[in-house]
């Protein structure tokens, strides 16, 4: 192994550990629900290790609670995850000679939380430092998940409410201390809530397309303010 792949490496393991910790939580939320909610080990180990959504998993158990068709899960979850392709498509750009059989792993790797921590790190992203994040984070999800479905109903009855606000709060942390180098990121977001409120409001969309639009809307506006931001400097 060469230094530099080395340095992308231990980088890549440092700049990790926060975003595990943070999915630790609420994997184990979603397996301690998932085994509440009437499925099996299996089949909650493999909703994380290929779903693989944060988002799209708890929304699909309470789909599954609420006796929605198979099939209807599907696409609720698809439609929730059609953000991770202009995820993708915005890394892809900065990945420097990476080979084209390693896209797709790549791909399947971006969550909103490794988007986040990927799309801030400064100049081109080296394939070992993207490969190593995703997958550090992707064994992190699945083994949490296991471990709240096994351990979790030893937990307190008030700890265990407590984790349902995981994923929220994991979302605040990623991206708060980013308020504080840019600007802009806060009207963003303070826009991006805004649009999504009245969208929801309405009620003229059904689940999962209202977070849709919400989110080509809220991007279209990003790209003009982050524009301007870069015309002027």
């Amino acid at each position: 192994m060469d230094k530099q792949r080395k340095r992308n490496i231990q980088e890549a393991i440092l700049a990790a550990l926060p975003l595990m910790l943070g999915y630790i939580p609420v994997a184990i939320a979603f397996g301690l629900l998932a085994k509440n909610t009437g499925l099996s080990l299996i089949d909650t180990f493999l909703f994380s290790l290929i779903v693989y959504a944060g988002a799209s998993q708890f929304m699909a158990l309470d789909l599954i609670i609420a006796g929605v068709a198979t099939g209807n899960i599907i696409l609720a979850a698809f439609l929730l995850n059609l953000r991770h392709l202009m995820m993708s498509a915005s890394l892809s750009l900065r990945l420097k000679k990476v080979k084209k059989p390693i896209l797709p792993i790549i791909a399947f790797g971006i969550t909103d939380e490794t988007f986040s921590l990927l799309s801030f790190k400064e100049g081109d992203l080296e394939t070992p430092y993207v490969l190593t994040i995703t997958v550090l984070a992707h064994l992190t999800w699945a083994a949490g998940t296991i471990l709240g479905y096994l351990v979790g109903e030893i937990l307190p009855s008030s700890l265990q409410s407590s984790l349902n606000i995981a994923l929220y709060a994991m979302f605040a942390a990623l991206l708060f201390p980013h308020f504080k180098i840019n600007k802009k990121i806060l009207l963003l977001s303070i826009i991006t809530a805004i649009i999504y409120t009245i969208i929801y409001s309405i009620n003229i969309f059904t689940s999962g397309w209202d977070i849709i639009i919400g989110i080509i809307l809220s991007s279209a506006i990003g790209v003009i303010i982050l524009n301007k931001e870069r015309e002027v400097n």
